[in-house]
């Protein structure tokens, strides 16, 4: 599928867009870059210091920006995670993507481990695009987009190498008893427990929490493999799909890693939820601190065989933080004032922080308010390898932003929808400054469109709906856009 005429303009690009002020190193315009995407888990768009953050610590990330770009208008594919990952892989939004909402089969027992609805046989993806590119691929991390041996097993979705969690619910878990390689088992030295308990013994007593640890913990694990990965595939392209689980709940990390972080503290005590731990703040907080460290681990690898140059490095997150289980997003004004969390299609729920990386090719220290969005990723690869995308897709291409070009395509509007019973279906879209929701479209084709103007309300706290009728005829427009979806549950009301 190679397309000679994208392949031409590509490197045109290299060899013209690091023409300002202080010229960058150029790199050789045939020489296809390593891609190294990384995903977070529940991270909220105020969680690392490049975005505001105060309390936790996130060197790594934060020297990332400073050599690269961040982008201050990104969205998750969704409010939680399957329907997020699925959009990341599809380029599709979700009124358009197969997945649109968690969709979990099996239970929590590891002799119940079936996994999430999968994806299709035939699906295009960014892991068969980069294949057909003449990439080695893998997944690493939490995949949730089908179980082995079923059409969305990660091998049969263009990644020749898949390690982590193939079931996001056993993810919950940071000590399990197992990941996957491939299609195998991989054994960790850890005894089975659940990851959804209430507290029993002494909250004061450090020993009683000890139940809910083990001895492997599965992040350094994935980051072991997502190096020796790397180490294998040093001398030929390659395509690193990294979906850390961390920050999301349960609350667990190794008990020196605690030592970091010294705040007035509350026994978190589970309630049936996730796993109880004494120091709720600080377990939060040095989890993130270590995925952080971690990234550094990749990227001092890429140093060490001298492949930093050639290998663009994106990190944003599946969705906003999370509301449940002992972690303090106001403490840690986790969505920097935005307006909601996880299982919202307000911006808390699905604006996230984004940051690329790409020596010779974006400037370092940069900022960019493009909208964009992960659907973006698949057309933006396809752009930078020289495949050709679907035509059906929803992604536009960001190159020519992270390569600090003036030809960049803009969305005419971005599209959310998330089917969870709170709300009885929610729906959200965004226009340039306006952002619409509507909540309750399940049952109720006329439930009101709610209207912000995120230029001078980003808090989404004033609604102007009725002030503007021209945009809400729009936004309407975008709303009746969706295709209906396979999944009965997965719809909304019809006008009559």
């Amino acid at each position: 599928m190679k397309n000679n005429i994208i392949k031409i303009i590509i490197a045109s690009a290299f060899l013209t867009a690091c023409s300002n002020e202080q010229p960058m190193e150029q790199i050789e315009p045939d020489k296809k870059p390593n891609v190294i995407y990384i995903f977070a888990d529940d991270l909220g768009y105020g969680e690392i210091g490049a975005f505001g953050q105060k309390l936790i610590k996130t060197p790594t990330l934060d020297q990332m920006a400073a050599d690269g770009m961040i982008f201050t208008n990104h969205y998750s594919g969704s409010p939680v995670c399957a329907p997020s990952r699925s959009t990341l892989l599809e380029g599709k939004h979700t009124g358009h993507s197969q997945i649109r909402d968690n969709f979990e089969l099996g239970g929590y027992l590891d002799e119940e481990e079936r996994g999430q609805l999968p994806l299709k046989a035939g699906t295009v993806t960014i892991g068969t695009l980069m294949q057909d590119a003449g990439y080695k691929t893998a997944a690493i991390g939490k995949w949730g987009l089908g179980f082995n041996g079923s059409e969305g097993a990660p091998n049969k979705q263009g990644f020749d190498l898949f390690y982590g969690y193939l079931d996001q619910k056993q993810a919950h878990n940071y000590y399990p008893t197992h990941l996957w390689k491939n299609t195998e088992r991989a054994p960790l030295n850890n005894e089975y427990f659940s990851a959804h308990q209430a507290f029993e013994g002494d909250p004061n007593n450090a020993a009683d929490y000890d139940k809910y640890k083990g001895s492997d913990y599965a992040v350094d694990h994935m980051t072991a493999e997502a190096k020796n990965f790397i180490n294998e595939n040093k001398d030929d392209p390659f395509f690193l799909y990294l979906a850390y689980n961390i920050p999301h709940v349960a609350l667990q990390v190794p008990d020196e890693r605690l030592e970091e972080y010294d705040f007035e503290e509350t026994p978190y005590l589970g309630d049936n939820m996730y796993v109880p731990h004494q120091k709720p703040r600080a377990a939060y907080a040095a989890m993130i601190t270590l995925m952080d460290d971690h990234i550094g681990q990749i990227l001092a690898q890429l140093d060490d065989l001298n492949l930093t140059d050639d290998t663009l490095i994106m990190f944003t997150s599946d969705n906003g933080p999370t509301y449940v289980s002992g972690v303090d997003v106001e403490l840690f004004n986790s969505t920097d004032g935005l307006r909601g969390l996880k299982g919202d299609v307000y911006e808390g729920g699905i604006r996230v922080p984004m940051i690329a990386k790409w020596p010779g090719n974006i400037k370092p220290g940069t900022s960019t308010d493009h909208i964009s969005a992960i659907w973006d990723v698949l057309p933006t690869l396809g752009s930078i390898v020289g495949e050709d995308t679907p035509d059906d897709i929803d992604g536009v291409s960001f190159l020519p932003t992270l390569l600090g070009e003036e030809n960049q395509v803009e969305h005419e509007a971005l599209y959310w929808e998330y089917h969870d019973s709170r709300w009885a279906g929610s729906q959200a879209a965004r226009l340039g400054k306006w952002k619409a929701v509507r909540l309750g479209g399940h049952n109720d084709a006329n439930a009101p469109i709610e209207l912000y103007n995120l230029d001078i309300d980003r808090a989404e706290s004033n609604d102007v709906a009725a002030d503007n009728p021209d945009v809400i005829a729009r936004v309407q427009a975008v709303f009746n856009s969706r295709t209906v979806s396979e999944v009965e549950g997965w719809n909304f009301a019809t006008a009559e």
